[in-house]
């Protein structure tokens, strides 16, 4: 028997709740950083003059350097592993979160946005294939998703860092950039304890140090749960043929483009990117500019943050409602549930005038977009073999990360155009087009094991060739 069917008999327990929790702090911290920008931007605007456009480029600058965090973390996490990018994405948003906080004019504050925007894509595009690796696949949606549900906490703090720091301390927004930086240290520390990830392992050919970690595993498991571990099933041909394959060598950023556009992987990767487009041009369009909107419609700074929370708060229930759905409903089916959601509240949002009106549609939308997201981090490590798992899942989340770079300037010179409407509008119809090509092309994913999905291997002709390995059998 192989590691991959000892690993995935496991149940879950408390060895894998503590890597959720490790996992899912990250993002966290991710989620504060990319909110953060909201709430800075008007006390940017003030301190250099900036103009709307100026202005849209700090709301870009994140996204920017995400996307190629994203695909630098991908490729390096195929190459020198998972665990290894995500502390050196970590420390790198730490350091140029402080260079942005304490910038002493737009030029160098809009760059150290970049970077850190750099560091938090890296980070955030290398967590969700390292966990997926780790967990069966009868929980896989539902670890996934919930995993991607802390991402709210982090919206939700940063909301309140910009009620209650941004515009009550002096310079409360460059101390909001400090706030959001230094936790990450005290993450870094904890992390050093992190596992490699075994799938990753066995198909780069290390055997003996997959072996390691499965076995320290399983004897936490047996601790945690005070019970035998559960025999180990008979495996699918597909686990099998994973367990025994030739260790790939990792590709470079055009042979793996090259594969993921080859054969029968181009439609998943054409549905794959197409939906991280499109929420993420939505998700950002709407909460990096929210607040702005909202005091130019003639509501105080205060009260626009104080929505601000309200709206990010629906973030939580959002997260997890999918999560557990995508159990029950398949990832597919979640993500075009919760975009059509998205898409009528994007509508609602776009016929609203008052305030309070304002705040419950944006709620509802914001309830609806994460949990799309929740369902757009389970699906995507699900639909790429181990060996590209990290680079197919970089890639997706840079490709949407354009619709971010995007959705700020757009809707920046959309809302001088054609209004509060115009904006919401445009949204509706970008989230529609999601939710057709969901439901036409997506692949149903619940319940399969990772190898299930993505064996037998790739062609021979966009595979480079390997040395073998042998096969590994139980103690």
């Amino acid at each position: 028997m192989t590691l991959l069917a000892r690993l995935d008999r496991l149940p879950l327990s408390k060895p894998h709740y503590a890597l959720l929790l490790i996992g899912g702090l990250g993002y966290t911290f991710d989620g504060m950083d990319s909110a953060v920008v909201a709430f800075l931007m008007p006390s940017a605007q003030e301190a250099w003059d900036l103009s709307n456009g100026a202005l849209g480029l700090i709301g870009s600058a994140s996204p920017f350097g995400f996307l190629f965090g994203a695909v630098a973390a991908g490729l390096l996490g195929d190459r020198i592993g998972r665990r290894k990018v995500m502390m050196w994405a970590l420390a790198f948003y730490a350091f140029f979160s402080l260079v942005a906080a304490f910038a002493p004019d737009y030029e160098l504050f809009l760059g150290a946005r970049t970077l850190a925007g750099a560091g938090a894509g890296a980070e955030s595009a290398i967590i969700a294939p390292f966990l997926s690796e780790f967990v069966p696949a009868a929980r896989r949606g539902w670890f996934v998703g919930a995993l991607a549900g802390f991402f709210s906490f982090g919206f939700v703090a940063a909301a309140l860092i910009g009620r209650f720091v941004v515009p009550t301390v002096p310079e409360g927004w460059r101390v909001a950039q400090v706030i959001t930086a230094l936790p990450v240290v005290m993450l870094l520390w904890w992390r050093r304890s992190l596992p490699e990830s075994p799938r990753y392992l066995i198909a780069r050919g290390e055997l003996a140090a997959a072996e390691e970690v499965v076995a320290d595993l399983e004897r936490k498991v047996e601790k945690a749960t005070g019970e035998p571990l559960p025999p180990v099933p008979v495996e699918d041909a597909a686990a099998t043929a994973a367990a025994i394959a030739p260790a790939r060598p990792a590709l470079g950023l055009f042979a793996a483009l090259k594969y993921l556009w080859s054969g029968r992987m181009a439609r998943r990767t054409a549905i794959t990117w197409l939906i991280w487009f499109v929420i993420t041009f939505s998700y950002y369009g709407f909460f990096s500019w929210i607040p702005t909107l909202l005091i130019q419609r003639g509501i105080t700074v205060t009260k626009s943050f104080e929505f601000s929370i309200i709206i990010y708060l629906a973030q939580i229930p959002g997260y997890f409602s999918a999560a557990w759905l995508s159990e029950r409903l398949d990832r597919k089916n979640v993500i075009a549930l919760y975009l059509t959601g998205s898409a009528l509240s994007a509508f609602w949002l776009s016929q609203t005038t008052t305030p309070a009106s304002i705040t419950l549609a944006g709620a509802v939308l914001s309830f609806f977009l994460n949990g799309t997201y929740a369902g757009v981090y389970s699906y995507t490590p699900e639909v790429f073999p181990t060996w590209i798992r990290a680079s197919g899942t970089g890639m997706s989340s840079a490709f949407g990360r354009v619709g971010s770079i995007l959705a700020p300037v757009i809707i920046g010179v959309s809302s001088a155009s054609f209004g509060f409407a115009g904006v919401f509008g445009l949204t509706t119809a970008v989230l529609a087009v999601g939710v057709i090509c969901t439901v036409l092309f997506g692949v149903s994913t619940a319940g399969r094991s990772l190898e299930e999905l993505t064996e037998p291997g790739p062609e021979p002709s966009v595979l480079p060739s390997a040395p073998t390995t042998t096969e590994v059998t139980s103690r």
